[in-house]
C-alpha cells in the first residue's frame, strides 16, 4: 500500500466505470483503468477525469506503463461464459472472448498487488481453461476465493448474481463475509411521470406481449414491470415491491401503468445498477444501456472491496 495508507487500484476491462464507481465508494484511489471500446473510455473519463485511460486490447497492453497498485480489478469478457450466449445465440464456443482472462493473469504477473478482484458471469469457472486459469494465478502466488454475489442483497434494485473471485497473496484463500441488506424495490426507480408511453392496445403490438400484459394485471395489478423480450417473469411479469431481474446490454424491462407503457429509461437503468444519480452516460439510449449492463454494479464492488480490507 502507498505511504498515504490509501489503496490505489487499475481497472481493466473497465467499461463505464461500474468497478472504479465501487472502488471509489470504499475509498480506493483509482489510478488506471482501460478498456478496447473508445465509447466506454470516453465515459468512464468523464466521470473519472483523476484516473488514467487507455483505450486498447489488454493482450497487447504494455504493463510497465500501468502504474503500480494495491489492487487488481478484472472484468474480462463474460459473452463466451454466459448460458444466455449459447450456440442458439449465435455464440461460436470457441475461445476468443474467453482468452481476455488471460490479461489478467499477464498484468498480475507484472505488478503482483496484494488483491485482484475478478467479476464474471458464474459459468465463468466452468470454462474448460479455467483450470488452466487458475493454476497460473496460483502459480504466481495468488489464493483463489470465488464467491456468487447478488446485487439485490447489496442494496441495489436488482437480482444479478455474478461471479466475484477474490485473489489474495496469502496463505489460504480469502473467504469474504459479505452482511446481507435489505431488498431494494423496483418501484423506487421508476418514475412514472416521465418517459415515452405508448397504449398497451395498438396496431402492430405482439400477442405475446398482450399476454404477458394480461397475466401480470392478473398477477400485480395496473402497474408492474414485465420483460419486453425473452424470458424470466415472462408470463407472470413482477411486483414492483421487488428487485428488477438482471439489467442487459438492450432493452429488456417494460413498465405497465394501466393502459399504457414503456421501456425502461437509460436513467432508470443507471438507478437499478446501483450507480450515483449524477452518472455521466452516452446521450444515444442504446449505447447507455449496453454499457450499463455490461457493468458491475458500483454498491457490490465497495462491499467486496471493503470485506477484502476487513479479512486482510
Amino acid at each position: 500500500m502507498n505511504p498515504n495508507n490509501i489503496m490505489t487500484a487499475a481497472d481493466l476491462f473497465a467499461g463505464g466505470g461500474g468497478f472504479t464507481t465501487g472502488a471509489e465508494m470504499a475509498g480506493v484511489n483509482v489510478v488506471w483503468a482501460a478498456n478496447h471500446s473508445r465509447a466506454a473510455v470516453d465515459t468512464h473519463a468523464a466521470n473519472h477525469p483523476s484516473t488514467v485511460h487507455a483505450c486498447q486490447d489488454l493482450h497487447q497492453a504494455n504493463w510497465a506503463e500501468v502504474p503500480q497498485h494495491d489492487l487488481l480489478l478484472a472484468s474480462p469478457c463474460c459473452q463466451g461464459h454466459s448460458k444466455a450466449r449459447g450456440k442458439a445465440a449465435n455464440n461460436p464456443q470457441h475461445d476468443a472472448s474467453r482468452s481476455t482472462a488471460w490479461a489478467v493473469v499477464d498484468a498480475v504477473e507484472f505488478h503482483l498487488p496484494q488483491f485482484a478482484v475478478i467479476e464474471n458471469v458464474p459459468e465463468f469457472i466452468d470454462w474448460r481453461l479455467y483450470p488452466a486459469w487458475s493454476a497460473a494465478m496460483n502459480a504466481l502466488g495468488y489464493q483463489l476465493a470465488p464467491h456468487i454475489v447478488d446485487a439485490a442483497d447489496h442494496g441495489v434494485p436488482q437480482h444479478r448474481e455474478r461471479l466475484f473471485i477474490v485473489a489474495s497473496r496469502s496463505a489460504r484463500p480469502l473467504m469474504l463475509q459479505l452482511p446481507k441488506q435489505r431488498y431494494v424495490a423496483a418501484a423506487t426507480v421508476i418514475d412514472f411521470d416521465a418517459g415515452k408511453w405508448s397504449p398497451v392496445e395498438k396496431p402492430g403490438r405482439s400477442p405475446k406481449t398482450l399476454a404477458r400484459v394480461a397475466a401480470g394485471r392478473a398477477r400485480h395489478g395496473e402497474r408492474f414491470v414485465m420483460p419486453y423480450y425473452g424470458s424470466g417473469s415472462g408470463l407472470t411479469g413482477r411486483s414492483l415491491d421487488r428487485p428488477l431481474g438482471t439489467i442487459t446490454t438492450i432493452d429488456r424491462w417494460a413498465v405497465v401503468n394501466g393502459d399504457r407503457m414503456r421501456m425502461l429509461r437509460a436513467d432508470e437503468c443507471r438507478a437499478a445498477m446501483g450507480f450515483p444519480a449524477g452518472y455521466q452516460l452516452p446521450e444515444q439510449h442504446k449505447l447507455a444501456v449496453h454499457l450499463l449492463g455490461n457493468a458491475v454494479c458500483p454498491p457490490v464492488a465497495r462491499d467486496v472491496i471493503n470485506a477484502i480490507r476487513r479479512a486482510a
